[in-house]
């Protein structure tokens, strides 16, 4: 049981220091220094253990954090790891980047600032790393059953490894030299470090999963031979087609999509070379899309060394406060100030961009911005507010809109939902028969804990229609369930 008394002798909230803004942008090492296990254990005395855990209910894993939490508070740390992997593949990777949702249903976050959940969780699986807590976990029996997943995201690794541990052999297929998908080329080093994935792929290996990278299908090979070569298949492929502006001058050197110019920068860090094509040393970088893609944009940035950055957001400014039509446990918006934010730039609400503005040479030399008003029927421009602002890089980060349809999509035949994804029932079968779909290739863009929750329960689904029998793996969501955030 936990302390009853713990979050009133422990009152502040307190997370591991962050590394000194001008240290840390001299290098792409992770933003956050290595957490004092003793202060985390405090931190985890907070939990309070409610009778009704509401951090459950913001967790689409399901994760058992009171428990963890109590374990965290006495010690046992080999249990706790226990405990976090009977929900969680991945708590490296959602203790890093996932926005927490539980900790905003935190019962504690009532009236005192919540328990650091999110930071235990990491704190956990670093330290099961380190005492070679995590070891591969390869079935006792094979099926004898092929499965292939398409895409090497969270929600295809998760399933991957949920599939393979259950006897099948299981071949990962990424279009992409490397494995991680967005995890690899979309989230910047200083977030989340790739080793971090490279010594999950050697987990999964030694379990008996099978990766091949640099391989499209519906186009290296088309989507008749992947399934005479395998008894099912999972669409894991994320939702890639990304949202555009079409506004004048949108054909400008010097303007890119946000998934142009974060790969470019996480190959430096591979090693593959040493000045990125797209780089914004030097420039007046505008970085279009106040969300977490934005944020990776304007942190990539300065650490390329940008002479400005600023940050432009169409809708107005977040309260700091939890609004009254966003009442506890929901996930609030409000003014969030990233680490990225914390290195410089300006933040600009309530504006959108009118025209790209070009140079004698086809380059982009500025933007044309109007402030917003917003109204029931959209945004209204405010008359005479158009101003220019230098931009000699700019990146758009608006979005998705759903998975790529050329290609494999269109090639299976499978239907889609009124969004555009690729629809699914309840046990995450598409309607082909044997192909079945997780994550934000059938949920629409959304967070790395929905797309391993996907993947898990995806998995549950693949196995069941393989054995014909009542599936012993878990599953932790419906896909009819819609996001907190």
């Amino acid at each position: 049981m936990a302390d009853p008394r713990g979050f009133l002798k422990i009152t502040e909230r307190e997370l591991p220091a962050r590394r000194p803004v001008d240290v840390r942008i001299q290098d792409w090492r992770e933003v956050y220094a290595e957490a004092d296990r003793g202060s985390v254990e405090q931190q985890a005395s907070r939990c309070m253990d409610c009778g009704v855990p509401f951090c459950h209910n913001g967790c689409p894993l399901g994760n058992l954090i009171p428990e963890w939490n109590e374990l965290v508070r006495r010690g046992d740390w080999g249990e706790a790891i226990e405990r976090l992997h009977a929900t969680n593949n991945f708590p490296e990777f959602t203790g890093r980047l996932c926005p927490a949702p539980c900790e905003s249903a935190c019962v504690l976050g009532i009236n005192q600032p919540a328990v650091t959940i999110k930071n235990v969780e990491n704190s956990i699986i670093d330290r099961a790393w380190e005492e070679g807590w995590v070891r591969p976990q390869p079935p006792a029996e094979r099926t004898g059953k092929r499965v292939a997943v398409v895409g090497s995201g969270p929600a295809g690794l998760a399933a991957a490894q949920q599939l393979t541990r259950a006897g099948h052999d299981v071949t990962v297929y990424e279009r992409a030299d490397r494995i991680g998908g967005l995890l690899r080329y979309g989230i910047p080093e200083f977030k989340m470090e790739k080793r971090h994935i490279d010594r999950r792929i050697a987990q999964m290996k030694a379990e008996g999963t099978t990766f091949t990278t640099g391989v499209d299908i519906g186009v290296d090979v088309t989507v008749e031979q992947l399934r005479a070569q395998h008894d099912a298949v999972l669409l894991a492929g994320g939702a890639t087609a990304w949202r555009d502006l079409p506004a004048s001058g949108r054909d400008l050197d010097g303007v890119y999509q946000a998934m142009e110019y974060l790969p470019q920068a996480n190959r430096v860090q591979e090693g593959d070379y040493t000045t990125p094509s797209i780089n914004a040393e030097g420039k007046h970088v505008v970085v279009i899309g106040g969300g977490d893609t934005g944020a990776d944009c304007i942190g990539t940035a300065h650490r390329q060394g940008a002479a400005s950055v600023t940050q432009l957001e169409i809708m107005p400014k977040p309260p700091e406060q939890r609004p009254d039509n966003q009442p506890w446990p929901t996930y609030p918006m409000l003014y969030r100030v990233s680490t990225a934010h914390e290195e410089g730039g300006e933040r600009l609400y309530s504006v959108s961009t009118v025209e790209f503005l070009g140079d004698e040479h086809g380059r982009v030399r500025a933007l044309k911005l109007v402030d917003v008003e917003r109204t029931d029927s959209g945004f209204t421009p405010v008359e005479g507010s158009e101003r220019e602002i230098p931009a000699q890089l700019v990146t758009l980060a608006m979005g998705f809109v759903g998975p790529q349809k050329e290609g494999m999509v269109e090639q299976l035949g499978v239907e889609l939902d009124g969004r555009g994804n690729v629809s699914r029932d309840s046990d995450y079968t598409t309607s082909v028969e044997g192909v079945f779909c997780a994550g934000d290739m059938g949920r629409g863009q959304s967070l790395i804990v929905w797309a391993i929750a996907e993947g898990r329960s995806a998995a549950a689904g693949v196995d069941r229609f393989l054995t014909r029998t009542e599936t012993n793996l878990p599953r932790a969501v419906a896909p009819t369930d819609r996001p907190l955030v």
